[in-house]
């Protein structure tokens, strides 16, 4: 690569579809997919080390690398995620015998309108997208999916405390994921305790599975947005509540959800519009129940809206992620059925968003 060459990599966002909450317990499977909503993170060569990150106005912010952290020079606490991600890209580079000149890194996220979160994962895409960057810039080959994902992994993890990943894995590897947590108490006690992150990336991580799904070739998938942005570390932690309090009734719900995302992961790779449509409706249930006795709303009025018109055409619907809020994606049999769901969400103050899924995770495009 010439010395002066910069380039770009594009991320993809995500949206879960089944199986939230429970994947946070061991080998409890969720089915994740990537949107063709973009990150782009582009790396030039510079004669200092700076940064900028578009969307929040801070522009050639300076930053320097010490051990495995960066120190950005800024207060601002929107920086630690690009900064940690930055930190652990270079400590893996130094580790595998590469030491980076000077450079400019710019985070520019479409993820969001105009400062509106649709809850597409941004810090995950952000922290994938800036691991990426890096990889494809200073080591001489391309940059393996897993070795993105597992760096974005390790540095969500260290960052946020808690989370499954999923949302680093569809913007990793891209279209629609089956996926089992890492688990973040493991990562982070064994992040803390490795002599080196080679060594960590090449361990087996014991909970860890991600495995490719076909799109379902029968079904619609029609996404909305109900206007309320939702707190993922607050929910989790109230429902977190419940299984310390009630491990009975948490139970009951891990039961239930492992039963509705089997269903669905069986008619996607079956082709089974109804086994997945059903798988849908039973995870819809699951969630609902849980929240009631988490005490927390995850499905929402509105969400309870979204979810009910679907029905109502012979699809399903379901909050997606955490719920409290944020998006709610349902599958038609039938594309008029899918327009009319689109229609009826409208009028009812749903805003439909257009998105589709991302077959490709992280992607140099210049």
């Amino acid at each position: 690569m010439l010395p002066n060459t910069s380039l770009t990599v594009r991320v993809p966002g995500k949206l879960m579809i089944a199986g939230e909450f429970a994947v946070l317990e061991p080998y409890n499977k969720l089915a994740v997919l990537a949107v063709d909503r973009y990150v782009y993170t582009t790396i030039e060569n510079s004669e200092q080390n700076l940064l900028t990150l578009e969307n929040f106005n801070m522009v050639e912010l300076k930053w320097e690398f010490e051990g495995r952290k960066v120190v950005v020079d800024a207060t601002d606490e929107r920086t630690h995620f690009v900064a940690n991600a930055m930190g652990i890209a270079l400590a893996y580079l130094n580790e595998c015998g590469f030491t980076p000149e000077k450079f400019l890194l710019t985070v520019k996220s479409e993820l969001d309108d105009t400062g509106v979160k649709y809850g597409l994962g941004s810090s995950a895409a952000v922290v994938t997208s800036v691991v990426a960057a890096i990889l494809e810039k200073y080591l001489p080959n391309k940059p393996e999916a897993h070795v993105i994902y597992k760096l974005a992994a390790i540095t969500h993890a260290a960052t946020q405390g808690n989370g499954s990943g999923a949302d680093v894995a569809a913007s990793s590897y891209g279209g629609i994921l089956e996926y089992s947590s890492f688990q973040a108490y493991w990562l982070q006690k064994e992040y803390e305790q490795a002599s080196s992150i080679k060594e960590l990336l090449e361990r087996d991580w014991t909970y860890l599975s991600v495995q490719s799904l076909p799109y379902p070739q029968h079904l619609h998938l029609c996404i909305g947005w109900t206007g309320k942005p939702a707190s993922t570390k607050k929910l989790v932690n109230e429902l977190m509540k419940l299984k310390d309090n009630n491990i009975a009734k948490y139970e009951i719900f891990l039961s239930q959800s492992e039963k509705a995302v089997s269903s669905f992961l069986t008619g996607v790779k079956e082709d089974n519009p109804m086994l997945v449509i059903n798988g849908i409706k039973q995870n819809r249930r699951a969630l609902a129940d849980v929240g009631k006795e988490a005490n927390v709303e995850i499905e929402t009025p509105l969400l309870t809206k979204l979810c009910d018109i679907a029905e109502q055409y012979d699809g399903a619907g379901k909050p997606s992620g955490a719920g409290g809020g944020d998006c709610g994606i349902a599958f038609l049999p039938t594309k008029e059925k899918a327009d009319q769901v689109k229609r009826a969400w409208e009028e009812a103050g749903i805003r439909v968003l257009d998105l589709a899924v991302s077959e490709s995770g992280a992607k140099r495009v210049r």
